[in-house]
């Protein structure tokens, strides 16, 4: 008896944790990786807008991103089908018809660099949405986190150069619609579903409205310049199937806390590339706004690890 019962602890002490350690480190480099690509992807982006129209090249990448995880899912052998397409379709028209359609229009009005900070405003945007629709209390910190951002946002914007704000209104309003669609999907979570099909749907419902804009909005012909081909690819493969693909993963694999420190990453890497590869070189009161967001996102980031390290303590 008691080496029966020596060898069942034996085998729950070796069966408990071994499951979370991948996972864990699998995820992420999953939001590293994810990160990069996306941080870099602004540049590409504003590359490509130079060749086509902004709904042009933002039907072609979704459509060829959402082709691609079609054919890796169907040669994986994955189920194809949802047990629902409701959240799919509405994150489909918020989180990448309306979201990619405010960004491409705020890239030709503002540099890579300063988009990319205000749109990954995000995180500030899901707290408050989160106040609304979750009906989740704020804290003092989190007040102080938010009074940062909004000194930030108005330095980048200048309100009173009311002559340059389009650009980052369109980048803000980007943010604030990813914000929402985040809140929704946790309100109305689509639970069994495997990340990369519902990624996949997503994009195709997405690429609805675009392509409709893309047939009313055709200001100019593509010119496919061999500069834009490279782009498109990168945008198309790595920016939207991939980067999305990985969005998803983490989203299903990690806290909301740790998913939501991209918001770090992703525009420094796009402010320091497009710094070195375009020349966009922020101005002071620009450089302070997005340091006083990037503080901002970093303090809300880190609080919310702390209280996942809580929670899992007590637990």
């Amino acid at each position: 008896m008691p080496r029966a019962g020596t060898v069942v602890s034996r085998v729950q002490r070796s069966m408990q944790p071994a499951p979370l350690k991948p996972v864990r480190t699998t995820a992420i480099g999953a939001l590293v990786l994810m990160c990069v690509i996306w941080g870099y992807s602004w540049v590409v982006t504003a590359v490509g807008l130079r060749h086509a129209p902004p709904f042009d090249f933002a039907a072609m990448r979704v459509a060829m991103g959402a082709a691609v995880l079609f054919a890796i899912a169907k040669a994986t052998g994955r189920n194809l089908r949802l047990p629902s397409y409701r959240m799919a379709g509405v994150l489909g028209a918020i989180q990448v018809g309306a979201f990619v359609t405010l960004s491409q229009l705020a890239l030709l009005r503002a540099g890579p660099g300063k988009t990319s900070v205000l749109v990954f405003t995000m995180p500030f945007w899901t707290i408050v949405f989160s106040r609304f629709m979750l009906h989740e209390r704020m804290r003092n910190s989190q007040w102080f986190a938010v009074g940062l951002t909004v000194v930030g946002l108005t330095l980048i914007v200048a309100p009173w150069q009311l002559g340059s704000a389009t650009g980052s209104w369109l980048a803000i309003c980007a943010g604030g619609l990813w914000g929402i669609s985040t809140v929704a999907s946790k309100r109305w979570p689509t639970t069994g579903v495997d990340p990369l099909v519902f990624t996949a749907w997503q994009l195709l419902f997405g690429c609805i409205p675009l392509g409709l804009l893309a047939v009313g909005w055709h200001d100019r012909p593509v010119d496919w310049t061999r500069e834009f081909v490279i782009a498109l690819l990168f945008a198309a493969v790595f920016a939207t199937a991939i980067g999305w693909w990985l969005w998803a993963y983490v989203l299903s694999h990690t806290s909301a806390s740790l998913a939501g420190l991209n918001a770090l990453a992703i525009p420094c890497i796009a402010v320091l590339s497009s710094w070195l590869q375009l020349g966009e070189r922020p101005a002071p009161l620009e450089l302070l706004g997005m340091l006083l967001i990037g503080t901002a996102l970093g303090l809300l980031g880190w609080l919310g690890m702390r209280a996942a390290a809580q929670t899992s303590t007590t637990i």
